[in-house]
């Protein structure tokens, strides 16, 4: 995991990278399973994903995507119930712009990143 990695912004200003989700719920050799949770307004800091991941919306919002290296950000309409699949890559936040809580369970495929056969522990 990237928590603590820190980075360095177009600006010049370092920032430091958090924890992908809120919470860990379930790890073991071939995935790692957090929670995400967000209130409306509440957002998960800057983090980078090393390792392919699914997505599943538990409560659905409006969450908006803003990518560290100045990429247009993303807007999601997530939906309760709903599942994509995510490579591992660029450096992101994520916002809760809607008005209801955000839950999901982002499952990371660490067989397909950190654990591949000559992986360097990123994935790569």
């Amino acid at each position: 995991m990237a928590r603590g990695q820190v980075v360095t912004d177009a600006s010049g200003a370092e920032v430091v990278l958090g924890d992908i989700g809120t919470e860990v719920v379930f790890e073991n050799d071939h995935v790692r399973v957090w929670e995400v949770r967000l209130e409306p307004g509440d957002h998960q800091p800057w983090h980078l994903h090393h390792n392919p991941y699914l997505v599943i919306a538990i409560e659905g919002a409006v969450n908006r995507m803003d990518f560290f290296d100045g990429d247009e950000s993303r807007i999601m309409d997530e939906t309760v119930g709903r599942v994509v699949y995510r490579e591992a890559g660029k450096i992101h936040n994520l916002t809760n712009q809607g008005e209801t809580r955000y839950v999901n369970r982002l499952i990371e495929l660490k067989d397909l990143g950190e654990n591949a056969s000559g992986s360097n522990g990123h994935g790569v």
